[in-house]
Parts: C-alpha cells; sequence; structure tokens
C-alpha cells in the first residue's frame, strides 16, 4: 500500500495519483463510496445516531500542491465536492489544506498548532494530529516526544480557542509483515505514544496527559460559553481568560520563555511558572495543574529474557535458498529495469543475475572490485555463488552506491545481486514514481580498465523459492523441503530457520529478541511478525545524556539509543500462540546465529516519583474549588504497580531542600526523589 493507495493502482494505464486525473479520480471516488455506504449500514455516523463525528477526505495535500502544478488545485477542489457529495450527515475535513472550501473545514497537523486558524470565521478550530513522538526508522536512534512539552502544546491550543485536539497516535502499535513504509521504517510503530506497542500504559506520559485533560473537563463550560481576553503579563507571560454570564472564570497562564522560570502576578495574586510552561486555573485562582509538573509515577519497562523453549521431540529445520535464478527466470533483458515495478510488491526480493567471461590475461594484479549503484533500499551481492558483500540505503536517502573487493577466476563469472526493498515511498509529490533497484555495475581493476556491465543480458526472477514454496505457512511445517538438523548453520545467508516452541509463561507481552541475527522476516504459526533488521545506530546520532522539554519539540530532539539496534525486540501478540505445537520460521538475508533467539516479556521492573511541596496530590475528580490552594497541602506522591503490591520499601533517597533557596523558583532545588526499587508479590 502506499499510503493507503493500493499499489496495483499506479499499474492502471494513465493513472498518476493525487491529481485531476481521470482514472485516479474514478477509483478514488469508488473507494470512498464503498466505505461511506459500509459506514451507513451499520449506523456509525452521528447523523444515524453513531459514534462517527467527523469525516476526513485527503492528508496533507496543500504541503504538496504545488509540484502538481495547475492539476493541484481542481483536485483538491473536487475531492472536496466528492466528499460532500456522500451525505454523511457530519463535517468533513482536510488536513493541511489550507483552502479548503466552505463546509469543509481545514485543519492543522503538527507538535504545535495554538497559532493555527482556520480559513473561515465559521470554521472551528482543529487539531487532527498531534504527534506524541516520532516514527522510528532502521540504523538510526531512538525519538522521544517528553510529555512536559506535549501537555504544554495542548493547554496551549485549547486556551487560544481551540475545539478539538486528537493524538496521533494515542496508542502504538506494529507494522506487522510488510506493511511498514517510509521506506526504511521500523516494524515497530510504537511511536512512544500514551499507550505503547504492547498495549502498555507509558507513564508518567500516559497519566500526565489523563491528567492534563481532567484539568481542561474543569473549565468546559466556561471554555464553550464564555468570551475571551488575552493579557500579557510580562515579557513572555501570557493569560487567556474566558468569562462567561453565570459568573465563571477560567486562566491558562503561560510562561514560553525556553530557558527562564519566572512569577507573575495575575488577579492580584502570584504565581510561579516554570520555563515552557501552562498553569491551568479552572476558577482564576486556583492551579489545578502545570504542564511541567509531572505528578504521576514513571514505570521502568524492561524486557525480561524467556527462553526460546523448543520442543523435545523436534529441534531446528532449514531450507537453503539457491543463489541466483531458481527454476525459469520470469525476465531477461538487456540492462536494468526498476525493482518495484517488476515485483509491484509482492515481494521484498528481485534477483539481478548476469555472467561474464574473463580471460587468465585479465587477472593480473588482482585487485578486482564490482562498483554497484542502486535507487534502493538494499543489495546482496555474490559472486560465483559466494556472498561478497551487502550495501544498504537509509531512512533519509535510500539510494547507495558501494565497491565490494572480488575475486575473479579465469573463464566464465556469473554475478547474481539480490535487490531488496524495505517498505515503499508513502509520502511526498509523485511518492508513486519513486523506484527501487540497480542503476550501474561495473568491475574495476581489468588490466583493460573497467568493465561496464550495466547494459548485459540480464536474468531476473521475482521472490525466493522459500516464498514459492510458502515454507511461513503452518501447513508446510512438514514440507519434504525442510532438512532436519541437529546443528543448523550459524552465520549462513539465505537460510530459512523452522523450529517448534511452546508459549512464554504468563500473560505479559512477548517480543521476540533477534539480536543476534541479521535482517530478515519472521512468521509464527504463518502470521507474519515482520521484518527484523537489529541495524546499529551510530554512536554520535544526535543522542543526549538528558532530555530537556523546554523550547520547541523536533524529531532530532531528545534521542536515546545511539550505538544500539534501532529495533531489537519484535512484538508477537499472545493470541498468535496456540497451547502447543507453535512454528516459528525465520528467513536470514545475511547471517546470525539462530541459537540466541529469544522471546522477551515486557514487564515494570520499578517504578519511582517525583514530590516536592511545589507539587500538591490534587484529586481532579472531586476538585470544586471550594477549599482554596494555600500552598499547605501536604506534598504526597502515589506508587502503584501492575498486578503485584509494593510489599517492602528497600530504598528511599532525598534531595535536602535548602532552608532558603538561592532561586525560590528553582524547583530542581527543592525537590525530593523517591525511588522505590521493588520486593514483588502477586495480586
Amino acid at each position: 500500500m502506499h499510503r493507503g493507495v493500493p499499489v496495483w493502482l499506479h499499474y492502471v494505464p494513465g493513472t498518476v495519483f493525487r491529481t485531476n486525473n481521470e482514472p485516479f479520480k474514478s477509483h478514488m471516488k469508488r473507494f470512498t463510496t464503498y466505505i461511506v455506504d459500509m459506514m451507513k449500514k451499520e449506523q456509525l455516523f452521528a447523523s444515524q445516531g453513531g459514534p462517527i463525528i467527523l469525516a476526513q477526505i485527503e492528508n496533507e495535500y496543500g504541503d504538496i500542491e504545488q509540484p502538481y502544478g495547475a492539476d493541484a488545485k481542481p483536485y483538491a477542489m473536487w475531492a472536496a465536492s466528492m466528499a460532500l457529495a456522500q451525505n454523511t450527515g457530519v463535517p468533513w475535513i482536510m488536513c493541511q489544506q489550507y483552502d479548503a472550501p466552505d463546509p469543509v473545514i481545514n485543519t492543522c497537523n503538527s507538535f504545535y498548532c495554538d497559532q493555527f486558524k482556520p480559513n473561515s470565521p465559521t470554521k472551528p478550530k482543529l487539531w487532527t494530529e498531534n504527534w506524541p513522538g516520532w516514527f522510528q526508522t532502521f540504523g538510526e536512534s531512538n525519538p522521544h516526544r517528553p510529555p512536559e512539552d506535549i501537555a504544554f502544546a495542548v493547554a496551549r491550543f485549547f486556551g487560544k480557542g481551540g475545539s478539538v485536539q486528537n493524538y496521533y497516535v494515542y496508542h502504538g502499535g506494529t507494522n506487522f509483515g510488510r506493511t511498514a513504509g517510509g521506506p526504511f521504517i521500523t516494524t515497530s510503530y510504537d511511536y512512544d505514544a500514551p499507550i505503547d506497542e504492547y498495549g502498555l500504559r507509558r507513564l508518567p506520559k500516559w497519566a500526565h496527559l489523563r491528567d492534563l485533560h481532567k484539568s481542561i473537563k474543569l473549565c468546559e463550560h466556561t471554555l464553550l460559553y464564555g468570551n475571551s481576553s488575552f493579557l500579557s503579563l510580562g515579557p513572555q507571560l501570557e493569560a487567556d481568560v474566558y468569562t462567561d454570564n453565570s459568573g465563571g472564570c477560567i486562566a491558562f497562564l503561560a510562561n514560553v520563555d525556553t530557558e527562564k522560570d519566572k512569577v507573575v502576578t495575575f488577579q492580584n495574586r502570584s504565581y510561579d511558572l516554570p520555563a515552557w510552561s501552562v498553569s491551568i486555573l479552572p476558577d482564576c485562582k486556583n492551579v489545578v495543574f502545570n504542564t511541567a509538573k509531572v505528578q504521576s509515577q514513571t514505570l521502568m519497562m524492561d524486557m525480561v529474557p524467556s527462553r526460546l523453549q523448543t520442543s523435545k521431540l523436534d529441534g531446528w529445520s532449514i531450507f537453503r535458498e539457491k543463489i541466483g535464478i531458481w527454476g525459469k527466470s520470469d525476465l531477461v533483458r538487456n540492462g536494468f529495469i526498476d525493482h518495484i515495478n517488476t515485483t509491484k510488491d509482492y515481494t521484498d526480493y528481485l534477483w539481478y543475475t548476469t555472467s561474464f567471461h574473463v580471460d587468465r590475461s585479465h587477472l593480473a594484479g588482482g585487485n578486482h572490485a564490482v562498483h554497484i549503484d542502486s535507487k534502493g533500499h538494499a543489495v546482496q551481492a555474490f559472486l560465483n555463488n559466494e556472498l561478497i558483500g551487502s550495501a544498504y540505503g537509509n531512512g533519509s536517502k535510500s539510494s547507495f552506491s558501494v565497491e565490494m573487493p572480488i575475486k575473479l577466476r579465469a573463464g566464465k563469472n556469473e554475478l547474481s545481486l539480490l535487490s531488496m526493498t524495505v517498505g515503499l515511498q508513502t509520502a511526498g509529490p509523485f511518492y508513486e514514481w519513486v523506484g527501487a533497484g540497480l542503476t550501474s555495475v561495473k568491475i574495476s581493476g581489468m588490466e583493460n580498465g573497467t568493465v561496464d556491465l550495466s547494459s548485459n543480458n540480464w536474468a531476473y526472477k521475482i521472490g525466493l523459492e522459500g516464498e514459492y514454496y510458502s515454507l511461513f505457512k503452518p501447513d508446510q511445517g512438514k514440507n519434504e523441503r525442510w532438512m532436519p538438523q541437529t546443528e543448523p548453520p550459524k552465520n549462513q545467508p539465505l537460510t530459512w530457520y523452522k523450529v517448534n516452541v511452546d508459549v512464554p509463561q504468563g500473560d505479559d507481552p512477548v517480543g521476540l529478541d533477534m539480536q543476534s541475527m541479521g535482517k530478515g522476516q519472521a512468521w509464527l504459526n504463518g502470521n507474519a511478525i515482520g521484518r527484523y533488521w537489529p541495524r546499529t545506530s551510530s554512536v554520535s546520532d544526535r543522542c543526549t545524556s538528558s532530555c530537556n522539554y523546554r523550547g520547541s519539540f523536533s524529531p532530532n530532539k531528545c534521542r536515546t539509543g545511539c550505538g544500539q539496534p534501532t529495533q531489537r525486540w519484535y512484538h508477537v501478540p499472545r493470541s498468535w500462540f496456540h497451547p502447543s505445537g507453535n512454528t516459528l520460521v525465520i528467513f536470514e538475508e545475511k547471517g546470525g546465529d539462530h541459537t540466541k533467539i529469544t522471546f522477551s516479556r515486557r514487564t515494570v521492573s520499578s517504578v519511582c516519583s517525583f514530590v516536592s511541596e511545589h507539587y500538591p496530590l490534587i484529586d481532579l475528580e472531586s476538585w470544586d474549588g471550594s477549599t482554596p490552594d494555600d500552598g499547605r497541602n501536604a506534598a504526597k506522591v502515589k506508587l502503584s504497580c501492575p498486578k503485584v503490591k509494593i510489599s517492602l520499601l528497600l530504598s528511599l533517597r532525598v534531595l535536602e531542600i535548602p532552608a532558603e533557596p538561592a532561586d525560590p523558583i528553582n524547583k530542581e532545588a527543592a525537590t525530593i526523589r523517591t525511588l522505590y526499587p521493588l520486593s514483588r508479590r502477586p495480586v
């Protein structure tokens, strides 16, 4: 799929995606009508009493219109008109479509949308994608967005008149099988979301946002029915105030300074505002929430190894892929053809094979090399059935060039190149035309110079033999092509491995630890776990020892995992396991140690929290403003651990509070840190 558009549509003659193109518009209208009719049949639209209150057509097209030229605007207007004609009875939205025609609502997708204004005063201010993290790409470190910054952005949005805010994504997920895009986006689509890829709450992010929205909920009536006013409280200090006819008054006090904590005076009261934070006052007097003060505990999650319990009766079996053309070639051409146009994305793999003759006299010197240029995404190179090397692009540049030393022999030499894709392009103008595969192959070091093989006669084979025989399917488990092995080979390229495994104990979510392997794909009971590739990021890939939430966030901020595999564990839903007789199949491209593959259980290893007198624990469920916050509320910390009871306090660390802090607004100087490693027993 190309961003929700099927690959096959690219091959309908005359089709160009997302422009004023009749074949594309015809299929788009048919698909939209089909989906809308399904929703209507199930009575799902709000106009029918259902839960769907908005419908969207297109996404972020306004950001890429220019390359489409004169056909862009007519297409966008047609899409809006076509959507309205569906008669859903609910409003239609177009994200990042700055000229969305009435009554279609243009909306904002960003890390921050407080300054966004719809293109008509009759349209509400909607934030359709608030990104709580960012996607990961193989070979790069892992991005994280601090909860303080997300809360700051949301509070600013509602303070500035926002109506609807939506997290993209609130629950992280998994790109099972070959569904990851990018290219080079990881199998994990965890996205540092409030609920992680494994379905567990990510604390403190989840709870901090929960408390944020509870606090905004306390302001609901005045936000809906009141009038707003803006006050400047000083340099980079703001107050957005709402009052209604019933005497209600709410305020959002903001310090948008990226460094300095400040004290502000509002309605004859003093309030301390940490840098880059918003305080919410549901009664214009008492602060119930500050975006920079995280009251929730933090859960430390670990992946605990659970040995790969293999069946006592059956050990490992293997199947070795034939290098180069297996069976009959699918195509023979002089020169290169595009990888994706050839495979139609039915597989990641396409073999390019050619042969060439070398005179003995041309072997003099022996410093020969093959030079390969590719549009992407990866290649495994074999000369005379021996692996000579691998090369890969990356998330920022799919194309690559590589030089590999080779040993030629006199007479016929056969060069077999396995081109591999790692997800399809999913964004940008004309993204469906972004290809992959080889563009140049040359042999250097010959007596007569460099020999260009690019225009040679090349034979092509789509996919792998193991794919053709469906070795990943459970009913192929006893396929005679599998060879039982008491000690299967390690570090062997192009090898399929099969083993029967038991269900990991307990009920914790499960990940497959593939750190010992190279690159490939995995299946459990025929279910595609996805592409695995524990590709290591650079030790200097923008990581920092600590994360400062202050200031505008970007995906290059607050990164972790430099020098580590981008993705080591691969989510395996427990629903995929049978009580017994589970078949794990691995296809390894490069070579790895299958004996070190393990399952891991995602569990809580420790909990911790920060507490000080500046972090009073407010009950947002029962707060009604009748009890003023005079600063004397006892500071408390609550700790809990899923599925276990905290039965013993093992350690307590306290940072002493200075009697007279040099800077009374410096919360770091007046913070108690309480750390509880846990002794646990089942509930």
